[in-house]
């Protein structure tokens, strides 16, 4: 899976001064709205919010892929985002994260949410490609690492 297919530039910050895990989730609503025109930023909140409720996406190493399935869109956004230092994200492994892939998928395609998500954990499983991410100075920078 492409992951320019779902990711586009104007969805990747870098070194984001965030300092919770609330406010990271309402920062990735905010940017995805900006995608889906067809959805408040209070609806991608609630689907965040409501998958986090079910056990936090913070997968360890630093990493967090929180995710949503929107009822009322057709579109798959992701948004990522490396925050200037780590926060408490309530990883499986009890240590903060400072680089979060957001995926935001249409309620009706299970199977493709599941492939995206893969692809995306693989790429961030190679410690290279993740140490470069973590060093990115830029949008555009961190947007070729996870795109290349």
């Amino acid at each position: 899976m492409d992951i320019q297919s779902f990711l586009s530039l104007d969805c990747t910050a870098c070194a984001v001064p965030v300092t919770s895990k609330k406010r990271l989730l309402e920062l990735i609503s905010q940017i995805a709205a900006q995608k889906l025109t067809d959805l408040t930023e209070q609806d991608i909140l609630e689907a965040l919010m409501h998958r986090e409720r079910l056990g936090s996406t913070g997968i360890g190493n630093g990493i967090a892929l929180p995710h949503g399935r929107l009822s009322n869109s057709t579109q798959t956004v992701a948004v990522l985002i490396t925050a200037e230092n780590a926060i408490n994200f309530d990883a499986i492994d009890n240590q903060p994260v400072n680089v979060f892939f957001a995926l935001l998928v249409p309620e009706a395609e299970c199977k493709a949410h599941l492939k995206s998500l893969a692809a995306v954990a693989e790429k961030l499983s190679d410690k290279t490609i993740l140490k470069r991410i973590r060093t990115a100075q830029t949008n555009q920078e961190l947007y070729q690492i996870i795109t290349e």
